[in-house]
């Protein structure tokens, strides 16, 4: 009896041994088999491009943004699958900013104080002419446009005031001679992965259109720091950067462009912020703008003013009115403004009236036709403008916002012309190197419009609280970073056959809290 019993729980244990083995599952795969790099080879990943490469957030470079970078994150899945180390050029503290020679020379990191951003408090330590010893892994360069990549001297601590070298690059490259992409190709990657092109056009964009469309220039030599890349450059830069990463047969995953107008540093001001007027005010400008509409309609132009609401008491149903904004593509009507004004006002206030509205118009939201007012226009909507006369003086009501604070829809299609042809050019050649593709602007399209849920939150591009972008409005937060983590791994998945699972947004609510109040 004994025996048998014996026997019967021999039995059962190798049972339950079988059926476990036939049941194993792995947790770190995406379809439940062991976890397979297929046919990457993660030994050496390096990673190259700009601020969203290195892991900037909340308008600085920090260490806990660092490791909460999107090629870190990589890194961490890639090791699993036999990836090496992966070393990163670290700031010296949490507070960010950057110093040359003891003067700062970048501001520290922004918080959110309960109210809006506001610079944390502490001591900047990070002193750029403190070179680090590398070679590191993620050579992602805040500011770096694509035909950065390939300068030599961009490390050069002696042309950092001039503009000719980057302040981050200073820190970590190999010589005052060494360019980005030879300090990556040097290191023999076997596997890379490539997000460079954005601030081709983010500079003009977050500048408020400022720079120049450099549309026909094949010189970067001669651009300025807010231009807009012309496309033949970037792809003549671009390919050069992928024959380089790819010259000894290492796989890769590049990315596209995402659409400026997905991020919250250009839509979180409406372009309708201005309550009701008194009444009294909205009849003065209503007449004085509908005057100008007049001149504008002699001309066989577009009227340029909308009707203004005043104040009916009800905050519930008072209409907004659209801001008050300069707009240089339009022709300047200062001339005439002044002409068809002066029997009435006087040449001196009639001359006045026709600079300050000559290119002036309120903003517009339309579809196909919408202007972008930047999240640094907010400090200055409503303020009085030193010098200007009352009722003249009051910003984006009577007085127009300046260039460098929208970016109005002319100027948003000259954005949006280049980041197609961008994206049209690192497609192509992602097809032609055989290399994995990130359809980033896609994804961060559905961020802005209906989110995107993992782990028990959906993000989005709420200025703040959406969860997807950090407090300086352009770059992500930890849960921003996370997402484009788990698409980049989706490419390569796709393209290698590995079967990587991807990361829950692993930011506990706590953590979320304190890495912006702190």
């Amino acid at each position: 009896m004994i025996k048998n019993f014996k026997w019967l729980l021999l039995v059962s244990l190798t049972f339950v041994a079988c059926s476990s083995d036939e049941e194993v599952v792995d947790q770190n795969s995406s379809d439940g088999l062991p976890l397979t790099a297929g046919s990457a080879d993660f030994t050496k990943y390096v990673s190259v491009g700009n601020s969203l490469t290195a892991g900037y957030s909340d308008s600085a470079l920090f260490m806990e943004g660092q490791k909460g970078s999107y090629p870190n994150l990589l890194s961490q899945q890639f090791a699993l699958v036999g990836g090496g180390e992966f070393k990163i050029p670290y700031t010296n503290d949490n507070v960010g900013g950057l110093l040359l020679g003891g003067f700062q020379i970048q501001g520290p990191r922004l918080y959110f104080n309960g109210s809006g951003p506001a610079p944390v408090t502490g001591t900047i330590t990070t002193e750029i002419t403190n070179v680090l010893t590398g070679p590191f892994n993620n050579m992602g360069v805040p500011g770096a446009k694509s035909f950065h990549l390939l300068a030599a001297g961009y490390g050069n601590v002696a042309g950092v005031l001039s503009g000719q070298a980057n302040p981050y690059f200073v820190r970590f490259a190999s010589s005052p001679t060494a360019s980005v992409l030879g300090d990556a190709v040097a290191q023999n990657p076997t596997f890379f992965s490539l997000w460079i092109g954005n601030n081709d056009v983010l500079s003009y964009a977050t500048s408020g259109g400022t720079g120049v469309n450099q549309l026909g220039n094949l010189n970067p030599a001669t651009y300025g720091g807010n231009d807009i890349t012309d496309p033949n450059v970037f792809a003549s830069v671009y390919s050069t950067l992928l024959d380089g990463l790819t010259a000894n047969g290492a796989g890769g995953v590049v990315a596209n462009i995402p659409d400026v107008t997905s991020v919250p540093f250009f839509t979180t001001v409406p372009t309708n912020p201005i309550p009701g007027l008194p009444p009294a005010s909205a009849a003065q400008l209503n007449q004085l703008f509908g005057a100008i509409n007049q001149i504008t309609t002699a001309l066989g132009q577009p009227s340029r003013f909308s009707v203004l609401v005043s104040d009916d008491g009800n905050p519930a149903t008072t209409e907004k009115n659209p801001l008050l904004i300069i707009d240089e593509s339009l022709p300047n009507l200062a001339t005439y403004i002044t002409g068809a004004l002066t029997p009435v006002l006087g040449a001196p206030t009639a001359g006045y009236l026709g600079n300050l509205y000559g290119r002036a118009r309120h903003a517009r939201n339309t579809v196909g036709d919408r202007d972008y007012i930047l999240l640094t226009a907010r400090s200055v909507i409503g303020t009085t403008q030193t010098g200007a006369p009352s009722p003249f003086n009051v910003i984006g009501v009577s007085n127009p916002m300046q260039d460098g604070t929208t970016l109005t829809a002319d100027e948003t299609l000259q954005v949006k012309t280049a980041t197609d042809a961008y994206n049209t050019t690192i497609r192509a050649l992602a097809t032609a190197k055989n290399v994995a593709f990130v359809d980033a602007n896609a994804v961060l399209n559905q961020v802005a419009t209906v989110g995107v849920f993992n782990g028990g939150y959906t993000v989005n591009s709420t200025y703040v609280t959406g969860g997807a972008f950090s407090l300086d409005g352009v770059h992500p937060s930890p849960r921003g970073y996370s997402l484009i983590a788990n698409e980049f791994l989706k490419a390569i998945n796709l393209r290698y056959g590995s079967n990587f699972k991807g990361m829950i947004f692993q930011i506990s609510e706590l953590c979320f809290l304190r890495f912006y109040r702190n």
